[in-house]
């Protein structure tokens, strides 16, 4: 799993660096988003997430979920277009799964991409992920995750 300043970015996933959203293809036509270590460790700790309503139709580069922390408010933004077909009812309820745990617990939305080769073409594979990221936090100014 690559790590990058403390932050942990599994190997298995698809990332969209410039937002910090990871991407699991189910296998099913339908992909599972989240935000990364690196999204949650700026963000602090989770307060409230607020995702899209199952069967709303998102456009790629528009909000799937509203994230609020103490730090920051802002959109949970999506590389793919496509239909929300599950959001997860327990990080709605307690939002600090995200923090605790962003690649398994703290997902937020299943969706199914209107155009996922397309989509997929413009992520980035979890092996190849870390000079993205250490560019990234570089031009941030992020440290890493504690």
């Amino acid at each position: 799993m690559p790590t990058v300043r403390g932050c942990n970015l599994p190997d298995d996933l698809l990332y969209d660096v410039a937002n910090n959203i990871w991407f699991r293809d189910l296998g099913d036509g339908t992909v599972k988003l989240g935000m990364t270590s690196v999204a949650t460790a700026m963000a602090g700790q989770l307060v409230a997430f607020t995702p899209k309503k199952v069967g709303k139709a998102i456009d790629a580069g528009k909000s799937c979920a509203t994230i609020e922390s103490g730090k920051w408010v802002g959109p949970a933004k999506t590389a793919a277009s496509g239909q929300v077909v599950a959001v997860n009812a327990d990080l709605v309820a307690n939002p600090k799964l995200a923090n605790e745990d962003p690649y398994e617990k703290g997902w937020m939305i299943i969706l199914k991409p209107a155009d996922w080769a397309a989509a997929k073409a413009a992520l980035i594979a979890g092996a190849d992920v870390s000079d993205k990221y250490e560019a990234k936090m570089a031009a941030d100014g992020f440290a890493g995750c504690a």
